[in-house]
C-alpha cells in the first residue's frame, strides 16, 4: 500500500492503539495482583488480559503487513502511565469501585478507537485489517459490557464488606 496521509493518520493510530493494549495491561495486571474479595472480576481480568495480548499480536500483524511497527516509546510511557493510574487508585478507600468506573471508562475509550481503525481501516484500503480490528472491538465490547453488568454486584459486594468491617477495597 502507497503512503498517503490517511494511511499515515491509520499507522498513527495503530502505535496508538498499541500504546493503549500495553497500557491495559499494566492496569489489569496491577490490579489482579490486589484483588482479594472479588474473584469473578479477577477472573474475567485474567480472560481480557490474554485476550489484550491477542489483540496486540493482531495490532502487530497489521503493522508489519504495513511494513511498520510499533512505537516502543509510546508503548514505555503507556505502561508506565497505567501503572501510575493503578497506584493512584490503591491508596483509596473504595480502590475496587474506583478500579471498576476507571476499567469501564476505559473499555468505552478503547472501543471508539477500535470503530476509528476500522473506518481508517476501509477508508485507506487496508482492508485485510479490518476483520483483526472488529475482533479486538468485539472482545473490547464484551468487556465493557460485563463490567457494566457486574458493577452492581461489585458495589453490593463492596457495600457488605465495608458494612462487616472487614477489607473491601480490594
Amino acid at each position: 500500500m502507497a503512503t498517503s496521509p490517511t494511511r499515515d493518520l491509520f499507522v498513527v493510530g495503530l502505535r496508538n492503539a498499541h500504546a493503549v493494549e500495553n497500557e491495559a495491561l499494566s492496569i489489569m495486571n496491577r490490579q489482579i495482583d490486589r484483588l482479594e474479595n472479588y474473584p469473578e472480576l479477577s477472573a474475567r481480568l485474567r480472560t481480557h488480559v490474554e485476550e489484550t495480548n491477542g489483540q496486540l499480536k493482531r495490532l502487530d500483524d497489521i503493522l508489519g503487513s504495513l511494513g511498520e511497527d510499533n512505537s516502543t516509546f509510546k508503548d514505555v510511557a503507556a505502561s508506565f502511565m497505567g501503572n501510575m493510574a493503578a497506584l493512584g487508585h490503591s491508596m483509596a478507600g473504595d480502590e475496587i469501585l474506583k478500579n471498576s468506573f476507571a476499567d469501564y471508562a476505559f473499555e468505552n475509550y478503547e472501543i471508539a478507537a477500535y470503530r476509528s481503525l476500522i473506518t481508517m481501516a476501509e477508508t485507506c484500503g487496508a482492508l485485510a485489517a479490518v476483520p483483526l480490528l472488529k475482533a479486538s472491538l468485539e472482545e473490547e465490547q464484551a468487556m465493557a459490557e460485563w463490567l457494566e453488568m457486574h458493577l452492581p454486584q461489585v458495589t453490593q459486594r463492596y457495600i457488605a464488606l465495608e458494612s462487616a468491617g472487614e477489607k473491601a477495597n480490594r
